[in-house]
């Protein structure tokens, strides 16, 4: 297709037909992005002696507050040697604190202190402020495509979490 014009945007190509330098150019668009995504937490992170992993946690901590262990492993995906490795230190920390359930004495569930809340600020501050600053660069149409792109490369089980996640619940 001629270069400006034709359905697949100002480069005119066809966006259902992408060849495999177009794809790979994507992948390595994610892999940069991300990179950037993460760096300023990462340096936050790091002061504390704390990772990603520690991140993610204290993420869905707050986005759902009182979730139990349960939730929170099956969010993220990792093993529960793993995630209570994190909380153990989160909770040492005086970042996250566990609740006995009122329901069921089995359950524990987590809760941000104030504490955990200013880390948590000050990770989404520097996240919010890079991602603003992105999408007012590309535009409406380029957000609404760029979230419809990542929901599509969802697996359905982590996009019925997301879709919790955005609508409120959790």
């Amino acid at each position: 297709m001629a270069e400006g014009g034709g359905p697949g945007g100002p480069g005119g190509e066809n966006l259902l037909f992408l060849t495999d330098d177009q794809l790979r150019k994507g992948i390595e668009a994610m892999f940069f992005a991300y990179r950037g995504f993460t760096a300023d937490p990462d340096r936050i992170l790091a002061e504390m002696g704390y990772g990603r992993a520690h991140h993610r946690a204290i993420h869905f901590i707050n986005r759902s507050p009182g979730t139990t262990v349960n939730n929170l492993l099956s969010i993220l995906g990792v093993t529960k040697q793993s995630l209570n490795r994190v909380l153990r230190t989160l909770i040492d920390d005086g970042l996250v604190e566990s609740r006995v359930g009122t329901r069921d004495k089995r359950e524990r569930h987590l809760h941000l202190t104030e504490e955990g809340a200013a880390l948590e600020r000050r990770l989404s501050d520097a996240q919010r402020n890079r991602m603003r600053s992105a999408f007012r660069s590309a535009g409406p149409d380029a957000v609404a495509g760029f979230r419809h792109v990542l929901e599509a490369m969802m697996d359905p089980d982590m996009r019925r979490h997301f879709n919790t996640l955005k609508d409120g619940g959790g």
